[in-house]
């Protein structure tokens, strides 16, 4: 199991960095839900707009910072994939998520595939939600 020492680098306690964290990783997931549901519509709609420079940094910088919070989220608090149910089935969602959406944004060539992709994707993405404010492995599933 891993641990991880009472005072952090900035020499504050755990429990100090605690609520920045989540707030920091719910305003990426919403930056990064809100983000994605609009390329979907864009790339279902065939949009040029989805080569704009803006559309292909965004999304990294967003993603960056999220997986970023969630990494310090899981130091402050202990809990770890893999050791704790719920936050494996998070990971576990978000590969899911990660497949879905590649599909729907890169992979898919018919727009009916893409749709499918992409309202797969954000049903996952609710479920990864839910999974995290309930803290059950099944989310609203179970």
């Amino acid at each position: 199991m891993l641990t991880v020492p009472a005072v952090l680098v900035t020499g504050r306690r755990r429990n100090d960095m605690y609520p920045a964290l989540k707030l920091l990783h719910v305003t990426c997931v919403a930056l990064s839900a809100c983000g994605f549901a609009v390329r979907g519509g864009l790339a279902i709609a065939g949009s040029e707009r989805l080569r704009a420079r803006w559309w292909r940094i965004a999304p990294h910088a967003i993603d960056t910072m999220l997986l970023a919070s969630a990494l310090g989220l899981a130091a402050t608090t202990g809990q770890w994939p893999f050791e704790t149910p719920w936050l494996t089935a998070k990971l576990l969602g978000l590969v899911v998520y990660i497949a879905l959406g590649s599909v729907a944004l890169r992979f898919a060539r018919r727009r009916g595939t893409r749709i499918a992709a992409w309202l797969g994707a954000l049903a996952v993405l609710a479920w990864i939600v839910s999974v995290a404010v309930t803290r059950r492995p099944g989310g609203f599933l179970g």
